[in-house]
């Protein structure tokens, strides 16, 4: 009995002084509301729909700016001749029956040449493409950007700017609406990104040369990532500890085949890239519908002093749920609320702490590293195996049994674990991918290797929505996004290597995916653990979890037993 009354005394010390965690807090009161409720499940399919969406931002302009395998210098003296002779004419190696040059013509007396119907002699001079190119529609069959505005050969660079810039707009819409995320509410960031996306999408259909079509990316870029994870980090504040693996991994691996299955079919029903992007734009204007649907975030508003409101999202999860929290809950969440220690709880403050700063480092050069990944092998689509469609459906299809292999074994194996193997298997596969010969043995390589890295990736995603605190977590995983994003702005450009050596790019990617696999073993662990609302949780979190932390003092030991005797 007196042992009772101590831990009483101890408890109500440590909860007038604003010790006790209250995240702890929180996670008792979604338990009492309900971990996984009918608002919950209506959040979920919520996230899925922006999943989708954000499939959409992200792979578009792969379809948009596609660019045909088949073509060649347009010659407007043999205009009125068959396709295919007029190639065999006017285009070295074309009548060999061998890969045609692509960028020359022969420059010669084509009055002659129509006379007698004969190819030029191989060895005659050659010249540029000044009259424009011809495509042969066998690949994509349909005009693109690309071929409408013929950005090949010399213009060939246009298609990796127009995409490193959309990756930039990426990063400055990271920054923005992170910090939008974190001072104004989550939801307000979830409604501008979409909006600014949807406007930037649909303006695209109407620019007629490379700097405003790119200017129209860069807008789209700013909604890419933000119109979903917003929405993501917000659904993951609200689920039970236990749902938290399934949902955030179900929510990517059911949204992004729903995803990838409609893109490839969209562009070959419609057969014009403008229809596309207004098809896959406007759907984002359902986020005007956000503020009266979805929840601001509690933790949020009690983090940002607003418990009257935090008070009031809490109560319509009861009238959802049908479930009630005890009025005892809700007076200790107040009091935690109003009586918070005066710290730095900033991006500032996050990186002044060395152990959160370190890890975060961390997780920003694997994020950086599989981010150039994924984004390049999806690119790889274009050139691996025989059919563009084919190999992008089946390589982001494989993200649903990737994240159902996830779901199942991560609160097991661990978060570190699964990112540090799961790239050491990209590794291999992408090894791999770069000996075996173009066709299905390689659209098959390519296909596991993004299997492996959307594990990563999708973990990765997770381990960092766990370790941020509640004031720095929008900002944070912003962060994170930013410079994946910064990273990923160089994805085609590797690419673009293959033009010189055809396996270039995925040996590149055998050295980025080597390196960040070692780097994950320096990663903290957050299997199990409540989702920190201080700095000073977080540095729990990583002092307690790193392999390399050495072992722990008397002093240490027993400052860790007075904090568990503290808040249980």
């Amino acid at each position: 009995m007196s042992v009772k009354v101590a831990e009483s005394k101890e408890e109500t010390v440590a909860l007038n002084n604003g010790e006790k965690p209250q995240e702890d807090i929180l996670c008792r009161i979604i338990t009492h509301v309900g971990e996984m409720g009918l608002y919950q499940r209506v959040l979920f399919a919520i996230l899925l729909y922006f999943g989708a969406i954000f499939m959409f931002v992200y792979s578009v302009q792969m379809f948009v700016a596609a660019t045909p395998q088949e073509h060649w210098c347009r010659v407007p003296e043999l205009g009125h001749l068959d396709q295919e002779l007029r190639r065999n004419l006017s285009i070295p190696g074309a009548a060999q029956g061998r890969d045609w040059d692509r960028c020359l013509m022969y420059d010669v007396n084509w009055t002659t040449v129509l006379v007698n119907l004969t190819p030029p002699d191989p060895g005659s001079p050659t010249k540029p493409c000044y009259d424009g190119w011809e495509f042969l529609f066998n690949d994509i069959p349909y005009a693109t950007v690309v071929s409408e505005r013929e950005w090949v050969c010399g213009k060939a660079s246009y298609v990796p700017i127009a995409q490193a810039i959309f990756f930039f707009g990426s990063l400055i819409g990271c920054i923005l609406f992170g910090w939008i995320g974190d001072l104004y509410g989550r939801v307000p960031a979830i409604v501008g990104s979409n909006l600014i996306g949807c406007v930037g999408g649909v303006a695209s259909c109407f620019t007629v040369g490379l700097w405003d079509f790119a200017f129209c990316r860069f807008l789209v870029g700013l909604s890419n990532d933000c119109c979903f994870i917003m929405v993501y980090i917000l659904v993951l504040e609200y689920v039970g500890t236990k749902h938290r693996t399934w949902v955030s991994n179900m929510s990517f691996a059911i949204s992004g085949c729903v995803g990838a299955t409609l893109l490839p079919i969209l562009p070959l029903w419609l057969l014009d890239w403008r229809k596309l992007l207004l098809v896959t734009s406007l759907p984002m204007l359902a986020a005007l519908a956000i503020p009266w649907i979805v929840p601001e975030s509690a933790r949020w508003l009690s983090a940002s002093g607003k418990v009257d409101r935090a008070i009031s999202v809490l109560r319509r999860f009861e009238s959802v749920n049908k479930r009630r929290i005890p009025d005892d809950a809700i007076e200790e969440f107040i009091i935690v609320s109003n009586n918070k220690q005066e710290t730095d709880e900033s991006l500032i403050g996050l990186f002044k702490s060395p152990p959160m700063r370190s890890s975060i480092m961390v997780l920003i050069l694997v994020s950086m590293m599989s981010g150039v990944t994924i984004d390049a092998l999806i690119r790889l689509s274009e050139n691996i195996g025989d059919n563009f469609y084919l190999t992008f459906t089946l390589s982001s299809i494989s993200e649903a049994p990737a994240l159902i292999i996830v779901t199942l074994l991560l609160d097991r194996v661990g978060r570190r674990c699964m990112i540090s193997s799961t790239l050491l298997l990209t590794t291999v596969l992408c090894f791999a991918c770069a000996f075996v010969p173009k066709g299905v043995s390689q659209m098959i390589a390519a296909v596991l290797s993004r299997f492996a890295v959307n594990m990563s990736i999708s973990v990765q995603v997770q381990l960092g929505t766990e370790l941020l605190p509640t004031p720095v977590r929008a900002t944070g995983t912003s962060l994170l996004h930013v410079t994946a994003f910064f990273a990923t702005a160089f994805s085609p450009f590797v690419v673009y290597t293959g033009r010189y050596w055809r396996p270039l790019p995925l040996f590149i990617l055998v050295g980025l995916t080597l390196f960040a696999c070692g780097l994950a073993l320096l990663l903290p662990e957050t299997k199990g653990r409540p989702m920190p609302q201080t700095i000073v949780e977080g540095e729990k979190v990583v002092n307690e979890t790193l392999l390399c932390r050495k072992p722990a003092n008397d002093e240490e030991l027993e400052d860790l037993s007075h904090l568990r005797r503290s808040v249980e």
